[in-house]
């Protein structure tokens, strides 16, 4: 039926609402279509679809078809075990068996929709499976896939409506979900439909949530991703959804400048203090971005320095083997030696402080010069030994600060996306306190709890991207099968 007007509002009617057009919801209304349902409307509260799954670089493909095309056996048993123990025990096994189940089919599931997919290299010293990344001339793996997708739902006829914030759901006589009051430039608009599906892509814009939901939150952590407000969190909770455990998937240390200083900030061979002039960390802790953050979160003001020498800045600038496959990418060819350039851009803004002593730099710092002094003389003893006694840093990465200038980045924490909030069950319905599904009503992608605790697990690699896509899926199955009973009953 097509749309018409009460008052200053558009009425319309449809089978399936998806609110939000991430890739979870795009997920959701490509699969709900597959499996019967008919008239599909996604609201997005942006100018375009997408969300932060533009954003990664590959994704989660553990018994995809392409481990077993490339000869690689993932270990699967495995990941399902270290994702329970990582949390211990607080996520719902069977939630998580659902999405790993799931992920077996993802990439060939996008390959039908004419995607290539490539292997991808491990990056983490206890990753058991691996990852995909497509094949795509120049697009991130994530704005590759939601470009298939869109054009998925153009070719099937599903609606995709930008700039349309949902607001309110409505409910029936029986407490099932039936329609949603969205706001848009032109007006409100009301849809009536037999279910729904939110994915509204977190919370990380949210300030007032963050502070309530995560401890480890502060003014100064910065967001990098979409600033989702909660949207799809606060009106599952007015339909009386229980609420899951959230969590922040924080990244640290974070400079917040030229990604050619990021990877400066994050190599093994500098050494990290806090804003006392004290060591806090073995530095290789890095390449577990989630952990490390903790760690930044425990200092004075959740700040952190990355402090080396000219020594060492040569030999970061001269290894272009070990650079993270993602900077790599990323930096599209770019001569990333140009941080030398970087950093005295940097020092104008506050950002980077270069000296030839210490005790200019504990003096920028703010901190003590014979405590900074004391930490660096400690630590090149250590390094002489080859033997870090404090923190068991790998000899390999031992390397004494002692050829001036010296250099130091102030760093912060940075929040990549939120996880978690929306109770639900492994078919993706949304659950009330009582644990019983609220009829009509689903959840897909970031907006969902039961997959990660208080620390993202970054040993499975590509999990958040790949959970968010098979979430959606599974959660659009179950809403084309819902809408079939519907259907069947009348109603």
């Amino acid at each position: 039926m097509g749309p018409h007007r009460t008052g200053k509002t558009v009425d319309l009617e449809a089978d399936l609402v998806v609110i939000g057009g991430g890739g979870a919801g795009l997920a959701a209304a490509v699969t709900a279509a597959e499996n019967g349902a008919k008239n599909i409307v996604v609201l997005e509260a942006r100018a375009v679809p997408g969300g932060n799954s533009v954003f990664p670089d590959s994704i989660f493909a553990i018994r995809s078809g392409l481990p077993i095309r490339w000869g690689i056996d993932d270990g699967r048993a495995d990941i399902f075990k270290k994702a329970i123990d990582y949390a211990h025990g607080k996520t719902s096994p069977r939630v998580l068996r659902a999405l790993l189940d799931k992920a077996e089919d993802i990439v060939g599931w996008l390959e039908a929709k004419g995607l290539k997919f490539e292997a991808d290299r491990l990056t983490h010293m206890d990753q058991v499976h691996m990852t995909a990344r497509a094949c795509a001339g120049g697009l991130s793996t994530g704005a590759a896939v939601v470009k298939a997708l869109v054009k998925n739902c153009e070719d099937v006829g599903t609606r995709i409506i930008c700039d349309a914030r949902a607001k309110k759901l409505v409910t029936g006589e029986r407490g099932e979900v039936v329609g949603v009051l969205a706001k848009t430039k032109g007006g409100e608009v009301k849809i009536a439909a037999r279910c729904f599906v939110i994915a509204t892509g977190g919370f990380a814009g949210n300030k007032e949530m963050l502070k309530k939901c995560i401890p480890s939150f502060n003014d100064d952590i910065h967001c990098l991703g979409l600033p989702h407000k909660g949207d799809g969190l606060k009106m599952a909770a007015e339909m009386g959804a229980a609420s899951d455990e959230m969590l922040a998937e924080l990244a640290g240390p974070d400079f917040r400048g030229p990604m050619r200083l990021e990877i400066i900030g994050k190599r093994p061979e500098t050494i990290w203090v806090n804003r006392r002039g004290e060591r806090f960390s073995d530095e290789a802790i890095c390449s577990v971005f989630p952990e490390a953050a903790n760690r930044v979160c425990r200092q004075p003001g959740k700040v952190s320095y990355t402090l080396f020498d000219e020594n060492i800045k040569e030999i970061i600038l001269g290894d272009k083997e070990n650079i993270d496959p993602r900077y790599k990418r990323a930096l599209s060819g770019a001569d990333w030696t140009a941080a030398d350039k970087d950093l005295h851009l940097q020092v104008k803004k506050g950002a980077v402080k270069i000296a030839d002593s210490w005790v200019e730099i504990a003096e920028w710092m703010g901190a003590a010069p014979e405590v900074l002094r004391a930490t660096i003389s400690e630590y090149n003893g250590a390094c002489d030994q080859g033997y870090d006694g404090t923190f068991l840093k790998d000899a390999k990465y031992l390397l004494p600060l002692r050829t001036p200038p010296y250099y130091a980045l102030r760093c912060g924490v940075m929040l990549l996306v939120t996880h978690g909030g929306i109770a639900v069950n492994q078919r993706m319905e949304v659950l009330d306190a009582q644990n019983d599904p609220i009829p009509g009503l689903y959840a897909a992608g970031v907006d969902t709890g039961g997959t990660d605790s208080d620390t993202y697990n970054v040993s499975l690699r590509g999990h958040s991207f790949g959970f968010t896509l098979n979430s959606g899926r599974i959660a659009g199955e179950s809403a084309a099968d819902y809408v079939g009973r519907q259907r069947k009953s009348g109603r």
